[in-house]
């Protein structure tokens, strides 16, 4: 049987009509799932049940399984799925007063190998599908009904930008009034910097968020944390990152994750004072380490007083940046603990 979500609302219009059925009930199917949450063709009340006979018979709706829940103290919940091949992925809740974040997987494993990462320890698996990839969009909208999805980002298990083909069909979802309808400003696409993808990006007509996790400013030391760097060093990605705001006029985002006797000293925001000067429509966006204590990974935040200085130097240099806490450091929320813990069991 085939996920009814790898199909687009025009390839299920299509395949209604080779049916020899309207195409106007892929609206209608659209809407069950994506608007309704329904996980059964059963209770689609408003199809005929000829229609609703054959969707049983070729399709299915919801493929995860939800393996484990923990829940923060913040309100943070974070989500362990297994694929239906028995590989994990992690989803994340994020509530906030006015808002709440889905933060999403978009591969099984990662191959990128970043040093302070637990997402790469156990190695790359797979792509997801995007019918999988919506099946956490469609498990955090209905099973938390306390969280009203308004914001969606992807910065879970894996690199999205090299699931390309596959993360724009579903953003493209995401995105569709028919769907969840989740504008383009609200989905994010976190990207360790691969520079064929974020050229392709730029000629989507997708006014999606484009973050960079950056976390130094030197070239020999991100080439040692963040091994793509040696295929996509800075000097290049910087340069892309000129034509991207150029291109489609949308700011960058550059995630910078501080972490004690790393990254984390005045000379470090030096660097990347310079790093970044004349890149218009930019931001830094720091974010002191959430604590890993699990063999290979040991990673600890720096003081309040050296973020603050870090902080400082930034602004006095005219660079646009903010600071954010990570959340759910009750649990383990940072990208892969909660994989690789059940994995170790």
């Amino acid at each position: 049987m085939q996920d009814i979500k790898e199909l687009s609302l025009r390839e299920l219009e299509e395949k209604l009509l080779s049916w020899g059925k309207p195409k106007y009930h892929a609206k209608q199917i659209f809407s069950w799932i994506y608007q309704k949450g329904a996980y059964e063709f059963n209770g689609m009340s408003d199809l005929p049940a000829s229609l609703r006979k054959l969707l049983e018979n070729e399709f299915y709706i919801l493929g995860l399984n939800l393996a484990e829940l923990q829940k923060s103290s913040d309100g943070t919940a974070k989500l362990l799925f297994e694929l239906d091949d028995g590989n994990l992925i992690e989803a994340v809740n994020i509530p906030a007063a006015k808002r709440a974040t889905g933060c999403l997987s978009s591969q099984a494993g990662c191959k990128f190998a970043c040093e302070f990462c637990a997402s790469g320890l156990k190695g790359f698996k797979r792509n997801l599908t995007s019918g999988e990839i919506l099946d956490e969009v469609l498990y955090l909208k209905n099973n938390l009904p306390d969280a009203q999805l308004t914001h969606i980002v992807f910065m879970g298990t894996g690199e999205p930008l090299d699931n390309y083909d596959n993360l724009l069909k579903a953003i493209r979802v995401i995105n569709s009034a028919h769907a969840f309808n989740i504008g383009a400003r609200r989905i994010t696409i976190s990207t360790c910097g691969i520079i064929p993808g974020i050229k392709r990006l730029q000629e989507e007509d997708l006014q999606v968020e484009l973050s960079i996790s950056l976390h130094t400013a030197d070239d020999k030391l991100r080439s040692k944390i963040m091994p793509v760097n040696r295929k996509y060093p800075l000097v290049g990605l910087i340069k892309c990152c000129h034509e991207y705001i150029e291109r489609t006029n949308r700011q960058i985002t550059f995630e910078y994750i501080l972490v004690k006797g790393l990254n984390s000293d005045l000379l470090s925001a030096q660097k990347l004072a310079g790093l970044l000067k004349g890149l218009r429509l930019s931001k830094v966006n720091l974010i002191p380490a959430n604590p890993v204590f699990k063999d290979p990974v040991k990673i600890t935040p720096p003081s309040e007083k050296e973020v603050e200085s870090f902080k400082d130097y930034l602004f006095k240099a005219g660079v646009n940046v903010t600071l954010r806490r990570e959340r759910g450091q009750d649990i383990d929320a940072a990208c892969g603990q909660l994989r690789l813990k059940y994995e170790k069991n």
